[in-house]
């Protein structure tokens, strides 16, 4: 097997670093090597986005390490209909889209055009 390069090498001393960063927060470690094992079919020639994920993860070393982190999470949508905060629909039921949207980012895209094309 070849020597590791300066970038592989710097690679695995994030993980490590990010591994001992995150001990005794909750979901640190699992969320670290999930994300590590995720991008681990990067192929070697792809240079800019190995570059881009180790800085990324450097800034989440800095946040785990500046002690103002006391668990890690993610940013994931949950699946399935979930109850938004003021929202008038009974409990365990969704919203019609007649409701109008359900975010407010939501119908913020192209105009509805008329059938005869204006």
């Amino acid at each position: 097997m070849s020597r590791p390069s300066r970038l592989q090498r710097q690679v695995l001393s994030l993980y490590r670093e990010l591994l001992r960063a995150g001990r005794g927060k909750p979901g640190a470690e699992a969320r670290v090597r999930a994300e590590f094992r995720q991008h681990a079919s990067l192929p070697r020639s792809d240079v800019l986005r190995i570059e881009y994920l180790y800085r990324r993860g450097r800034r989440q070393l800095q946040l785990l390490r500046s002690g103002h982190a006391t668990a890690m999470g993610t940013f994931v949508r949950p699946r399935g209909p979930t109850e938004e905060p003021g929202d008038t629909a009974t409990p365990g039921t969704t919203r019609k889209d007649s409701d109008g949207p359900k975010s407010p980012c939501e119908g913020a895209g192209a105009q509805e055009t008329r059938s005869d094309g204006r």
